[in-house]
């Protein structure tokens, strides 16, 4: 799965106010229909961006909720549907969330994703 990497690349996910949530994720996603929407080398490709702020917890535990974000996103990525951008926002109950609960949550985030953009 490949990254975001760019503020712009955020911003136009994050722009489209498209979203689904759980309990401690909110996942923002964008569906790029067009080639010339993103004129990138990952075309047809799923991209992943991750916005874990300072309210989740320290350095520490910030890096071992984008750990397990990245693990269960690319185990998940098959639900997702092709060309799609997501950024996966942590809410500060993330912290204290297990690792089966957040991929859980994440599996479930990512067929919404898929049901609610008409690809299964």
């Amino acid at each position: 799965m490949e990254r975001l990497r760019s503020h712009r690349e955020f911003v136009a996910v994050l722009k489209r106010r498209r979203r689904v949530s759980d309990s401690d994720i909110v996942a923002h996603y964008l569906v790029r229909d067009d080639v010339s929407e993103a004129a990138t080398p990952a075309d047809g490709h799923r991209r992943l961006g991750l916005a874990v702020s300072k309210a989740v917890g320290n350095a520490v535990t910030r890096n071992t909720v984008k750990r397990r974000f990245r693990v269960s996103a690319a185990h998940h990525q098959d639900a997702l549907p092709p060309n799609c951008d997501v950024v996966l926002r942590a809410k500060p109950s993330a912290s204290s969330a297990s690792f089966a609960s957040l991929d859980g949550q994440i599996h479930s985030l990512f067929e919404s994703i898929a049901r609610k953009s008409g690809q299964r």
